[in-house]
Parts: C-alpha cells; sequence; structure tokens
C-alpha cells in the first residue's frame, strides 16, 4: 500500500465518469478519498449511463488527457462485455477474498460494489395512494406520473426497470420478461401514465416526476435529500422483485493507473463500504462486515423492510444479456418516446 500511494500520489490525479453524489453516497465517497490521500479527482459526466461509460474509455484510448476515464461504475453485464473488448485491466483489492465468487472475474478484471433493488419513488403530496406493484401504475389515478430514472436504450438502471415491469407482468418468467416489459411500458405510454423524463430528484420535487422508478437507494437519496418537500414514499413491488449489482473495473487506457487502484482499495476498504451503505446501497462485502459486526445498527435501520427484498431476482450475465438487447434494440419500435 505504501508504494502504490506514493505511486498515486505522483500520478496527482483520479479521472472518474458518471458518479453523481447522491447516487449510493459518492459525494462523500470521493471527499473522503481527495481527504485522504490528496489526490485531485476530475469528475466527467455524472449522469451518464453505464453504455456511455464503455463508449468514453473507446472514444480515449490514445487520449492520456482529463476526458479519458481511469475507472467505470457500469451494471453488471457491462463488465465481461467491455473485458471481452479488452477495454479493462485486472487488479485485485486487498479485501478480495471477502467479495464473493458469484460478483467478480477470477481474474481480476471486474467485481461487483454494491446492489439494490428496483422500487417506486412517490411524491405523497401528489400521489393519494402509493403504488403497491407494477399493475397499479397502468391505473387512471398514474395519469402522467411515472418516469424511468434513464434511457432505456443505453442506461442500465433504466433497462432494469423495464424488465422488472416485465417480469411482474410474465408472472416471474425471466425469459419472457423483456418483451413483457416492452409491451407494459407501450401500456403504459398509450395510457398517457408514462412521462419521458429521466426521473430524479430535481423533477420529483418540481412534480414533473411524482413516481420514479429507480434502485431503492437512489429513490431513498433522493427523497431524503428534499428534507420534506415533498413527502416522499419508497416501495419495494409485490412481484418483478428486480436484485441488480453494479461492478467496478479499470480502463485498460487508464492515464492513471495507480491512482485508479487506489481508488479501488479506498471502495472496498471496510469504510469505503460504510460509506455506500450510508447511501443506501448494500455494499458487496455487506454479509462479511455484518458477520464482523462492522455496520452501524442505525444504518440497518434506514433500509426498507427486509421482507421486501426476500422475493428479489438476481439475473443471471446470459438473461441480463438477452433482455437488455431485447429493450435497448426495440424500445424505440415497441414504445416509441424518447425519454430526454
Amino acid at each position: 500500500m505504501e508504494d502504490l500511494i506514493a505511486a498515486a500520489k505522483k500520478e496527482g490525479t483520479l479521472t472518474t465518469i458518471a458518479l453523481p453524489h447522491s447516487w449510493c453516497n459518492y459525494g462523500e465517497m470521493i471527499e473522503s478519498f481527495k481527504a485522504k490521500y490528496g489526490i485531485e479527482v476530475n469528475e466527467l459526466n455524472p449522469d451518464a449511463g453505464s453504455g456511455d461509460e464503455i463508449e468514453a474509455i473507446k472514444a480515449n484510448k490514445g487520449n492520456t488527457g482529463p476526458q479519458a476515464p481511469d475507472v467505470i461504475d457500469v451494471g453488471l453485464s457491462f463488465g465481461p462485455s467491455a473485458m471481452a473488448e479488452g477495454l479493462l485491466q485486472p487488479y485485485k483489492v486487498a479485501t478480495w477474498d471477502t467479495i464473493p465468487d458469484s460478483a467478480k472475474d477470477a481474474e481480476g478484471y471486474w467485481y461487483g460494489d454494491y446492489y439494490g433493488v428496483l422500487s417506486f419513488l412517490v411524491n405523497k403530496d401528489l400521489v393519494k395512494e402509493a403504488p403497491k406493484d407494477w399493475a397499479d401504475l397502468l391505473k387512471p389515478d398514474f395519469a402522467n406520473a411515472v418516469a424511468l430514472a434513464g434511457d432505456p436504450r443505453s442506461a442500465n438502471q433504466a433497462v432494469s426497470g423495464v424488465f422488472a415491469a416485465g417480469l411482474s407482468a410474465a408472472g416471474g418468467d425471466v425469459a419472457k420478461a423483456g418483451e413483457a416489459g416492452l409491451d407494459f411500458f407501450k401500456k403504459l405510454n398509450d395510457a398517457g401514465n408514462f412521462v419521458p423524463v429521466v426521473g430524479k430528484a430535481a423533477p420529483f420535487a418540481q412534480g414533473t416526476t411524482p413516481v420514479i422508478i429507480a434502485w431503492d437507494y437512489n429513490a431513498i437519496s433522493w427523497g431524503e435529500s428534499l428534507n420534506g418537500n415533498p413527502p416522499f414514499e419508497v416501495v419495494v413491488p409485490q412481484t418483478g422483485v428486480v436484485a441488480g449489482v453494479y461492478v467496478q473495473a479499470i480502463s485498460a487506457y487508464a492515464p492513471h493507473p495507480n491512482a485508479a487502484k487506489l481508488w479501488m482499495e479506498h471502495l472496498y476498504s471496510d469504510e469505503g463500504q460504510i460509506i455506500w451503505l450510508k447511501g443506501y446501497c448494500h455494499p458487496i462485502r455487506f454479509n462479511a462486515l455484518v458477520a464482523e459486526g462492522k455496520v452501524p445498527q442505525d444504518l440497518l435501520d434506514k433500509l426498507p423492510p427486509a421482507e421486501g427484498y426476500a422475493k428479489a431476482v438476481f439475473p443471471t450475465l446470459d438473461e441480463q444479456s438477452a433482455y437488455k438487447t431485447t429493450i435497448t434494440t426495440k424500445w424505440d419500435e415497441v414504445v416509441g418516446a424518447a425519454v430526454q
């Protein structure tokens, strides 16, 4: 670690991409890294999606300037595909053994960082009765109210939201969920219930997107950031409960490879994992930390009821690849609503 810290400090900068400060408490994560190591963090396009991150690596292969990302945080399916394209370099953090084998590449090219489930963030000022399940969103009560937290043609969070709706509509049949999700959103759009705006804290507060389909950690974080104006509720649906794991990786073309490795050490330290949990994300080493009594009870108490997570489905990489292709390529044809 001493050698790595020295090498990283010599580089002096880390370039990140697609890390909104309200997402998983990345604001504190970035500030704590800067304070601990005195390394500047150059933040590119905080609102980018997973697909945009991969394209940023490709577009800057020969560029050592400030537009080349050192590290990425992407949906699970993007890890293996980026690795197959030769876009990543391997690195194993000191706490490697406590990351579940199912959530990492054996050689260290990518590794799970945190997970959550798709939920409904509900504006209680504008919605009299919160939806309990996906089918509720089709009711006239939700006219011009329901938004995805991203563009379903490129953003993992939005693609996952469409899949989750489809999983519910298809009675839990993963193979049919991609098509069923598109069909669901076509109905939602035709009913006038779908709002083609990227849902996040600002449009939620303005009343533009009274119901946002988002990872639970984003939903809680956005709601809390508004200090009760409006009051909010986060609902884990009764069916179609989809869990999503995100993964970290270092670009094969990282201009600051040592700073990138030090960033990974920070993220996967006990301190870093707890910072993510403070952002309501279940860190990948969560079970190990709980077993060692390192998770504060007050943090556990802030998460939605545990029973809502009992039915959670963790799609395999092959399943994700299949539904991602279906949803991203057919959205325009089937649903036709361009999300801005």
